[in-house]
């Protein structure tokens, strides 16, 4: 094994490999585009521990607005001022780890850069493929112990993440679903396939998201959100009459320099429409546990998404590690990622109760 050196790097080394994975898994996630660290990025990303009076944690900061008047003309000042209603939420972190092994011996130096870079490729893969199932579920309240297309995670170790406690259903003002002429507070049972979404939908949802004050994301002095939504109900969206004519009169290319402009379908009255399949869907669920009053009917929980609707706990690149087993027959390789993600709730002044920050979960017939 001197001569392939596998399982003989040097730490310098092991941090290189570390570092160029998780740079690689960054590059395919499709959540990385959101993600930013300012309370104006749609996923704030936390890369640093607070010292608390339990130690060291991961936390978010939410901030109310300001609802005082304040003073005019030359009215004292002092003493008047608003105390600043701010609120924290710890983010809760825990590591996933996979690894890969080869079927047989490598003999020499090249085989074994050969096997470190297409394992770096696949341990890339799966560390994106699996935060962005978990980012989706978290935003739409769905706990982990489900596939994002509605089918049980069987045998997953996720559900028991520290973090996965935190997944929180759709607060009572941030659930509606589409009855096919309005939105109306979610039931999930009561959808069916005329529950289909249209331009209406959109226009309705915008409406209602700036009057309960979801903030939005900020790009050029405008005010935009992010819709993410199944390929299938971009098509019924597109089939729609109405929709047809917003994309050929107000619709605009996606060409600001802010990053959650990249890969937008199109953008419309604000909204910048995101299609993904892992936005949550229940095509994967047995019949009986998906929607409708029979639990046999399709749907899917798109996610109208303002400031701060995710928060983020990033704290390094992820690890790598190799391993020889069976006397040097057979060689592994592993990769551990630490993070943490939430969905961040707080006390609305508008509402007067406790509310999703940041995300209107929209609930739709699926064909």
């Amino acid at each position: 094994m001197a001569e392939t050196n596998f399982a003989a790097l040097t730490p310098k080394q092991k941090l290189v490999w570390s570092r160029d994975t998780w740079a690689q898994a960054r590059d395919q996630m499709f959540i990385n585009r959101f993600t930013g660290t300012s309370d104006g990025s749609l996923i704030q990303l936390i890369n640093e521990l607070t010292k608390t009076e339990k130690g060291e944690q991961v936390i978010v900061h939410l901030v109310a607005d300001l609802v005082e008047d304040g003073v005019i003309g030359d009215n004292e000042r002092e003493g008047n001022e608003e105390a600043m209603q701010s609120y924290n939420q710890i983010i809760d972190i825990d590591q996933i780890s996979h690894g890969v092994k080869n079927k047989g011996k490598l003999a020499d130096q090249k085989t074994v850069i050969k096997f470190r870079e297409m394992g770096k490729s696949r341990l890339a893969y799966w560390l994106a493929n699996r935060i962005d199932q978990l980012a989706f579920l978290t935003l739409s309240g769905i706990s982990y112990a489900f596939k994002n297309n509605g089918a049980p995670r069987t045998g997953s170790p996720f559900p028991s993440l520290a973090f996965a406690g935190a997944v929180s259903a759709p607060s009572s003002l941030r659930s509606v679903m589409w009855d096919g002429t309005s939105l109306v507070p979610s039931v999930t049972g009561n959808i069916t396939s005329s529950y289909v979404p249209s331009y209406k939908m959109v226009v309705d949802a915008v409406a209602y998201a700036k009057e309960r004050y979801i903030r939005p994301l900020m790009s050029g002095g405008k005010e935009y959100y992010c819709m993410f939504v199944q390929p299938g109900t971009l098509a019924a969206l597109k089939k729609d009459a109405d929709y047809q004519r917003a994309v050929v009169g107000v619709a605009t290319k996606s060409g600001t320099d802010s990053p959650w402009f990249t890969g937008g379908t199109v953008t419309i009255d604000g909204v910048v429409f995101h299609e993904h399949r892992l936005v949550y869907n229940t095509k994967g669920a047995a019949g009986g546990a998906k929607w409708g009053s029979g639990g046999n009917v399709n749907g899917t929980r798109s996610l109208l998404c303002g400031a701060q609707a995710l928060a983020m706990a990033d704290l390094g690149p992820a690890e790598w590690d190799e391993k020889t087993f069976q006397y040097g027959s057979k060689q592994g390789i592993n990769i551990d990622k630490m993070f943490g993600l939430l969905k961040p709730v707080f006390y609305s002044i508008y509402d007067g109760s406790a509310q999703d920050f940041g995300v209107l979960a929209i609930d739709t017939y699926l064909q």
